[in-house]
């Protein structure tokens, strides 16, 4: 029982519960469907239809991965958080932050950074619910506005969003040189002032370039060192404050920590033209926009869904705290106002008139403060950090580090950004840039792309006309982000189901309302050319807006099925042709396929254009082709390859049982099995139908006088038994007596109203969701409407409940209103003695008894019929074959007055024997009164639940 119960957890954990099938196909799971298709993850799937086709695999599929070069991945850590943090903070920080605090005063730069951090968070909680709505791929920003809000907003976003990020780049990159210079003694200035940014630029972005393209993994190693360093410079700068001040910081103003101080600077001072807290908000927010570092590089972490909330928010927790830390100690240690100069010191008996605060410390700053003269001082100077510091070139060090790694950063972020927008080809002449390089698929032709870019503005080397408009184009990308949660919430879209808890649509309107406030609060005209460019973009996508656009960028919600039905004459399977056109009528493709192997050359034309009329008249929408082939095998096989044209082109296969195969020749049940086995290899889905008295109605319209010679097919073979096997190349090609009555209808069990009888769903083995996707569809038709769906699973008694719950939180996410869950808790008893009798008694013809043959005549028998099962095969099957007798007991006993039965169809290995695959099917489907379907998939998802 403990071998047991370990085997339970590993499968538990391994997210694969082997099916009855077989130990190698999988049960239904909801990790199938969440993770499908991520991008270089590190994850376990369900099998493909060529690994369950393959013969005793298992071994190898377990330890394949292992030598295959892994893509670098990050963590939440330093993959989210870490770069979040470097991002954010930056030069305001260092050289704005102290200047803000004495305008505005300690309470409202703290106002300032909450207001700026109310925004950045609400924000990060939309971020953080797209990214666990599913699948999270590289592109950051720009996959997850384009897959919530579709392509019309996220192309135009991406494009905006791509573009300030290089253009960050390069403002960053110039903040660095402005501090480079400013250190440079006049002396040693390289030509003058704005060609020195434009040199020390164009090589630190070129650096920054070369740091980029050495990969991923060296450029997280930098960030981390970047990280390290403002780590120091802060320390050193709290050190700092704690110092007892000597005569020369004194004389700057920098104090130490005294009360009086605080006080004096806890309530605004506002000064200049500047002074007037929505500029002060202008010029801080900018600080806070770099939460979306971690996003860009989605691709590259190795769980996106859990990283990037994580990691997002503990990066504003924890920059925020910094932001709040710094402006309350600079605020406490530091005056407004001082002269520097030393003489301005006041003796201990003093008369002269003294004004201020400074009177009180020791200090005579009255004559610079009336004059405004001052050079020192909060308000005077921006490096007060800098003096505040216990060592004054550590802070250079941090400044050095918060600049450099934002530009980094997003430098990083914008050809990511890019390259996903790119590979989606929304806009022309942009698919050159989505081509990447090496294990991590790095986009070497963005990153030129966004180098040349940075660079331009970089030689410009004055932004403060830009500046505002990226400050715009991130608050424009914040404000789409968060009312692309609200659309999708208030919308109750199906397919909004983010494991972020924390998240409510209401906050994500105020996030995106507030965001467009503040663009045009800040700069209006800025904002209005943000406004502009995306409503051109915007445009450009309505306008040129394809077909295939959406199905390009929007993960299947439910990919429709498009069949193949081999009807034969669909006049002789009216059956057939109602079932398939029931689901795919207004939605997706529907191809009736004839093989002709009759050997008159007229036949094709002759009916063409009968059978045609026919499906107009039964209203089935469907295309109707025929094809000439000496079997059954070889037509499916040109026709699967032949039929459809770009994108309709059919992906499942639709076949109607072979009734007579006991009776029927060995070359016609292995010409029917092996185009079955032929549609799994060319990755197709299969669906057979069996009805209790078959599909071929030739005998109903012999009887009534109404078959021509014209829709007798030998391709398709009755129902009943057939006389001799050379019935089959025989036709009869009297055309002459042929009546003209194929406009007869005959009405199907498919044209009546169900009612209230269940459509019954076992659903034994993944197979991406068709199983359930087609009476889903079903559904929605008239006739199906008040049919209730009940879907039975595998499930084991002491984890019912379980099993259960997670069913339904599967169908939940897949929108689909199932009546009822049912877990099969009984399928490892043994079937009955009878049904195995059965069984036995159906496969005894195609036995090959080897133990009345000596050695010699066994091989030969096995060589010349390869159709029939040796000893050996069967027990090594046999519990498989039990496995099936026993679910078609349970499928008996529950599905009594079902409208219709839909059974997982087992994927057989390479070299099951066509008999013995074909007993299984008859075994699965037989004593019902109802149709039955045998369904699968092709393994890929035509269900998920995270893109609408």
């Amino acid at each position: 029982s403990n071998i047991n119960k370990v085997k339970v957890v590993n499968s538990r954990q391994d997210n694969r519960r082997p099916s009855i099938y077989s130990t190698m196909d999988a049960m239904p799971h909801l990790e199938f469907y969440a993770n499908a298709t991520a991008t270089g993850r590190i994850r376990r799937s369900r099998p493909s239809l060529e690994t369950l086709r393959k013969s005793g695999n298992e071994s190898k599929e377990n330890g394949a991965g292992g030598k295959t070069a892994q893509p670098v991945r990050f963590g939440w850590v330093t993959g989210v958080m870490v770069r979040c943090m470097l991002n954010i903070w930056g030069v305001i920080l260092f050289l704005r932050l102290s200047w803000i605090t004495s305008q505005a005063g300690i309470l409202l730069t703290w106002l300032i950074i909450l207001m700026s951090v109310l925004v950045t968070s609400i924000t990060a909680l939309s971020v953080s619910a797209i990214s666990t709505n599913g699948r999270v791929s590289s592109g950051g920003a720009y996959f997850m506005i384009s897959r919530t809000l579709g392509p019309e907003l996220g192309g135009p976003i991406g494009v905006v969003f791509s573009f300030a990020n290089a253009l960050a780049c390069a403002l960053n990159t110039v903040g660095f040189s402005e501090t480079v210079r400013d250190l440079l003694i006049y002396d040693s200035q390289i030509v003058d002032s704005i060609n020195d940014v434009r040199i020390i630029g164009s090589i630190t972005v070129t650096v920054l370039l070369l740091i980029s393209l050495a990969g991923m993994e060296w450029e997280s190693k930098t960030q981390i060192l970047f990280f390290l360093v403002l780590m120091v410079s802060f320390i050193n700068y709290f050190v700092g404050t704690l110092i007892p001040a000597t005569p020369q910081k004194q004389s700057i103003g920098v104090f130490g920590y005294r009360s009086e101080i605080f006080l004096e600077n806890l309530f605004p001072d506002w000064r200049g033209p500047e002074g007037d807290f929505f500029r002060m908000f202008a010029i801080f927010f900018p600080s806070a926009i770099g939460i979306l570092a971690g996003a860009n590089i989605s691709g590259d972490l190795k769980e996106p869904e859990i990283a990037i909330p994580r990691g997002t928010l503990m990066a504003i927790f924890w920059t925020t705290v910094s932001y709040l830390a710094i402006s309350s100690t600079v605020g406490a240690c530091v005056l407004r106002d001082a002269s520097g100069n030393m003489n301005d010191s006041l003796p201990l008996n003093f008369t002269e008139a003294c004004e201020g605060l400074s009177c009180g410390l020791g200090w005579n700053f009255t004559e610079c403060q009336q004059s405004g003269t001052c050079s020192f001082g909060l308000s005077n100077s921006f490096q007060v950090l800098i003096q505040v510091s216990g060592f004054g070139p550590l802070i250079y060090a941090g400044i050095f580090a918060a600049t450099l790694s934002s530009a980094l950063a997003f430098l990083v972020s914008a050809p990511k950004v890019f390259q996903c927008l790119c590979k989606d080809n929304i806009y022309p002449y942009i698919g050159f840039f989505a081509k990447g390089y090496g294990k991590n698929n790095e986009p070497l032709r963005a990153y030129l792309l966004c180098y040349i870019i940075a660079m331009c503005f970089i030689l410009i080397a004055e932004l403060n006309v830009i500046a505002p408009l990226i400050s715009n184009f991130f608050l424009c990308s914040y404000a789409l982000i968060n009312f692309s949660c609200f659309h999708a919430s208030i919308t109750n879209s199906p397919g909004w189901r983010p494991s972020f808890r924390y998240f409510s649509p209401w906050t994500g309107l105020f996030g995106a309302v507030i965001s467009v406030v503040l663009m045009f609060l800040l700069t209006w005209w800025a904002a209005l050319i943000a406004f502009g460019l995306i409503i051109f973009l915007f445009g450009y996508v309505v306008y040129k807006k394809h077909c295939q656009l959406t199905t390009a960028l929007c993960s299947n919600s439910c990919s429709m099925p498009q069949c193949l039905v081999l009807t034969g004459p669909p006049t002789l399977r009216p059956a057939l042709v109602d079932f398939v056109g029931s689901f795919t009528k207004n939605v997706s493709l529907m191809i009736c396929g004839d093989i002709l192997m009759d050997d008159e050359k007229s036949v094709s034309q002759r009916n063409s254009n009968e059978m045609i009329k026919w499906l107009n008249q039964r209203k089935v929408r469907s295309f109707y082709t025929s094809f000439k082939a000496s079997d059954l095998r070889e037509g499916a096989r040109h026709l699967l390859q032949a039929s459809g044209l770009g994108k309709m082109k059919p992906n499942i296969l639709v076949m109607g049982f072979k009734m007579n195969w006991q009776e029927s020749s060995s070359k016609g049940i292995e010409d029917y099995i092996n185009t079955i086995y032929d549609a799994f290899d060319s990755n197709h889905g299969v669906c057979v139908l069996r009805m209790m008295d078959g599909l071929d109605i030739r005998d109903e319209l012999e009887t009534e006088g109404m078959l021509c010679s014209s829709v007798f097919n030998q391709a398709f073979e009755v129902d009943e038994a057939i006389e001799s096997d050379d019935q089959i190349s025989d036709a009869d090609s009297d055309v002459d007596n042929r009546k003209n009555t194929v406009n007869d209808q005959i009405k199907t069990v498919f044209q009546s109203k169900q009612g209230k009888k269940t459509i019954d769903v076992y659903w034994i083995s993944d197979d991406g969701g068709l199983t359930l996707l087609v009476p889903y569809l079903l559904t929605r038709r008239k006739r199906w409407r008040r049919s209730k769906v009940r879907v039975f699973i595998i499930g084991e008694q002491q984890t019912m409940e379980n099993d259960r719950k997670e069913m339904k939180t599967l169908l939940q996410r897949f929108r689909l209103d199932v009546h009822d869950v049912i877990v099969m808790t009984d399928s490892e008893r043994p079937p009955l003695a009878k049904n195995m009798r059965r069984f036995e008694e159906m496969l005894a013809p195609f036995r090959l008894n080897e133990g009345q043959l000596d050695e010699r005549t066994a091989q030969q028998q096995r060589t010349e019929f390869p159709w029939k099962v040796t000893d050996k095969e069967m027990d090594a099957l046999r519990l498989k074959s039990e496995k099936k007798v026993r679910l078609n007991e349970i499928i008996r006993r529950n599905s009594k007055y079902a409208a219709l039965v839909l059974v997982s169809l087992p994927v057989p290995q390479a070299d099951c024997p066509s008999s013995l695959y074909m007993s299984w099917l008859d075994t699965l489907s037989c004593g019902l009164h109802c149709p039955v379907l045998l369904i699968r998939g092709n393994q890929q998802n035509v269900m998920t639940f995270y893109c609408q």
